[in-house]
């Protein structure tokens, strides 16, 4: 069996899917729309991470969640612009890059204000925060292998 030759890139698209849901659950549990399925009280205590009240759920107003689904969205609509857009095609490798990086450090910043400052977890961002580094893994193997083949 044979992977297609951007399959990475599809993998890519297809984890931004996952990420969009999760950001979107994150900004409804935020706005206070639906209930938390984590523990009140315990290390895993969502409400103090991301909930209607959380201290470091917005910055400067916008909540982290609505940065999380825009960002998520962005990343899957330039794998989906590729087919119209012959720019992007051409530096898909690089624009994915930059996309998955600066929403990898953003993660480890938001992960690491969560266990040294906050000292409490959400469950649902620690499994965004493994698809944006699966996503910024796989988008350093897309530019590598694109720079290799050259």
């Amino acid at each position: 069996m044979h992977l297609p030759r951007n399959w990475q890139v599809r993998l890519i698209q297809l984890l931004a899917v996952g990420g969009i849901i999760v950001a979107f659950f994150l900004l409804l549990y935020h706005e206070g729309k639906i209930i938390s399925l984590c523990s009140s009280g315990g290390w895993d205590d969502c409400g103090q991470v991301s909930g209607p009240t959380a201290r470091y759920a917005s910055f400067g107003g916008i909540p982290v969640a609505l940065m999380g689904l825009i960002g998520y969205i962005t990343i899957f609509m330039m794998v989906w612009l590729t087919e119209w857009i012959a720019l992007i095609e051409d530096y898909l490798a690089e624009i994915l890059i930059s996309l998955t990086g600066i929403a990898f450090l953003f993660s480890l910043g938001l992960t690491l204000l969560e266990i040294f400052v906050i000292h409490h977890i959400c469950r649902y961002c620690v499994i965004s925060a493994v698809i944006v580094t699966i996503m910024f893994i796989l988008s350093v193997a897309t530019l590598w292998n694109g720079e290799a083949a050259e």
